[in-house]
């Protein structure tokens, strides 16, 4: 089963007890840990009407720099949308911000062991169909994937996105395949696993994670990358590829109908996005240590694999 639905999150039976609370909680963390896709038929958080339409009108900027319109709790920017007029604008990044709020809310509730230690990251809109969408080869959504970011590592901390599809009328389209246990026995070795893990007690490392503070200040990025890192981040363009893989690996197809949420953990989930336009994105970045089932994680799976620790920058 590639997802698990739930059909009220409000007001189901026991909800009000708090232990009972607690426990459902827990299993949300553990099936998204497990490497399931969490599934909402309708969003379970406000999003009102008039923000959604007043998003189906806007654009993206034509700089290919920006993939998509992003907006950054917590410097509270916005980043990638079309200059079309300061009200537009202000009024875009009013949306944003009440969208990555009122997501943060909700997810407090539904996922408290996390609530209290995760990290913030980006929000981001995204407007452009996909299907057949012009992006270089490691950009592009259609070609199945784990997700890393090149510019923010996490030092083995999850990659935890929650999705909305706000197009009135059509589904947005995903594609997944075997889980992460079944990509690394497959393709871990041959993308560099055990010279990633060589470099992780390279006595390089220390001094440049002293300097990776005045790295960034510079506008150099990544000094401070664990191995764990580094890996993810060339697995991620691996996949993308490897034509093997993304031509003869079994797929399963998945429709998200208009309306509907879901959230999943991406840097496990092998996935692909073959179609859909105007899509809400939150992501957040949990620590290892809160995690319910912290052996399943790929930092875990893949020091188990390597015998080395690889999250330490």
């Amino acid at each position: 089963m590639r997802w698990v639905e739930i059909e009220d999150y409000r007001y189901p039976q026991g909800w009000n007890d708090q232990s009972a609370a607690d426990e459902r909680s827990r299993q949300a963390c553990r099936l998204l840990e497990e490497g399931k896709i969490v599934y909402f038929p309708q969003m379970p958080f406000n999003l009102p009407q008039e923000d959604r339409e007043f998003l189906l009108s806007q654009k993206q900027s034509t700089f290919k720099g920006h993939k998509n319109i992003s907006y950054r709790p917590t410097s509270d920017m916005l980043r990638g949308a079309a200059d079309e007029s300061p009200e537009a604008g202000k009024k875009l990044h009013d949306v944003m911000r009440r969208y990555s709020k009122e997501v943060t809310r909700f997810l407090a509730d539904f996922l408290r062991p996390y609530a209290a230690h995760w990290k913030l990251d980006f929000a981001s809109y995204r407007p452009l169909e996909e299907q057949n969408r012009d992006l270089p080869t490691h950009k592009r959504n259609d070609l199945m994937h784990v997700d890393a970011f090149p510019s923010r590592p996490t030092h083995g901390g999850r990659i935890l996105r929650c999705f909305v599809n706000i197009n009135p009328s059509r589904g947005r389209v995903w594609e997944t395949s075997d889980g992460f246990d079944a990509l690394v026995k497959s393709f871990a070795e041959d993308a560099g696993l055990k010279k990633f893990a060589a470099g992780a007690s390279s006595p390089l490392r220390r001094p440049l994670k002293k300097l990776a503070p005045i790295f960034r200040a510079v506008g150099i990025k990544g000094t401070d990358r664990s191995a764990y890192d580094r890996f993810m981040l060339r697995f991620h363009d691996y996949l993308k590829e490897n034509n093997d893989y993304q031509q003869k690996w079994t797929k399963y197809r998945l429709e998200f109908p208009p309306g509907a949420c879901w959230m999943v953990y991406t840097d496990q989930v092998p996935h692909a996005v073959m179609s859909g336009q105007f899509a809400m994105e939150q992501t957040y970045i949990i620590p290892l240590s809160v995690m319910v089932e912290p052996q399943l994680s790929p930092a875990k799976v893949l020091e188990k694999m390597c015998g080395k620790v690889l999250t330490e920058a």
